[in-house]
């Protein structure tokens, strides 16, 4: 019956002739996924970073027949400083996977930095291609004779911009706040009129010491996105021991409560996350939770060093 409600769904669309529209994949490791969202982070982290994501939501989810339906993500996204640019680069790789829908596209950045009181402010732009596809033969039409389902599969290449800005306080705090899907591209795709939605993120963290034992720091930090029709957002609470282990909660509302833990192996960290479904789709037993596994290795430049060292020149 699922088949036949996507169907439904697709049919609606297309004999109504209007738009529907496509909204950007998340993640439970957003705080460690700034780049993803932000082209004002490119560069920031004065380090050539790569950040791997692949994310199984609401494991379990199936149709009548028993075919997966759990939407699939998987991201990478890698950014570097680029000193005679004044700024840095940076390139995501995305592909999702929703049902007969899957998604796969790239993301090329340029964020310019400055510095701003005792922070730096990155500046960013980006340009976005994305490769949709829609795959009718894993579908089961309630009419057989359907022109509209007839073929193997249809796509639509959708080219698109973002912006945002990003501030860095040292490795003490920091916030954003970055616009995506901006030109709201439209294409045709199963003979409608498909278009994907604007999108606003705001983020901002901090790191606190625990007193009395620096062993311990505690980062609470807060992601707010929306698509201009819909709002939502993820409150984080992480604590790491010692600069190695980590761990922490984060809730969703009317979505989930995600648990976290990790580990850092100098210039790697590798994370785990577990969402407990608390939409309907888990309370009703159709979602068993969502799986989240993180990769992130930075390779640090030292280029606050090298500058630190070629202002003061004359004093050697």
């Amino acid at each position: 019956m699922i088949k036949k409600g996507l169907i439904v769904f697709l049919l609606s669309f297309t004999l109504c002739g209007m738009a529907f529209s496509q909204q950007e994949a998340q993640f439970s490791h957003n705080m460690f996924n700034n780049m993803g969202i932000n082209p004002g982070v490119a560069g920031m982290r004065q380090a050539i970073c790569a950040t791997a994501i692949a994310r199984q939501q609401w494991v379990g989810f199936r149709d009548a027949e028993g075919n997966r339906l759990n939407p699939e993500t998987y991201s990478l996204n890698v950014d570097a400083p680029i000193p005679f640019l004044r700024g840095g680069v940076g390139l995501g790789f995305m592909q999702d996977q929703l049902g007969p829908e899957t998604n796969v596209g790239v993301k090329m950045s340029y964020a310019y930095h400055l510095r701003l009181g005792m922070g730096r402010l990155g500046i960013g732009a980006q340009i976005g291609f994305q490769d949709k596809r829609i795959d009718f033969s894993s579908l089961n039409p309630i009419d057989p004779g359907d022109p509209v389902l007839i073929g193997n599969e249809e796509s639509h290449i959708f080219t698109d911009f973002a912006i945002g800005g990003f501030y860095m306080l040292d490795d003490e705090a920091w916030a954003g706040l970055s616009f995506s899907q901006l030109r709201q591209a439209r294409g045709g795709l199963a003979e409608s009129d498909y278009s994907l939605w604007r999108h606003a993120y705001a983020t901002a963290g901090y790191n606190v010491t625990w007193p009395g034992n620096p062993d311990y720091v505690i980062s609470p930090s807060v992601l707010l996105k929306t698509d201009l029709s819909s709002f939502q957002y993820d409150l984080n609470t992480m604590v790491t021991y010692n600069n190695r282990f980590w761990g922490g909660v984060s809730y969703r509302p009317q979505d989930a409560v995600v648990f976290m833990l990790g580990v850092n192996f100098d210039q790697i960290r590798i994370g785990y996350s577990y969402d407990v479904t608390t939409s309907p789709i888990g309370r009703m037993g159709r979602s068993y939770g969502s799986h989240e596994v993180m990769l992130q290795y930075c390779f640090d430049l030292g280029l606050e060093r090298i500058e630190e060292i070629q202002r003061n020149i004359r004093f050697l």
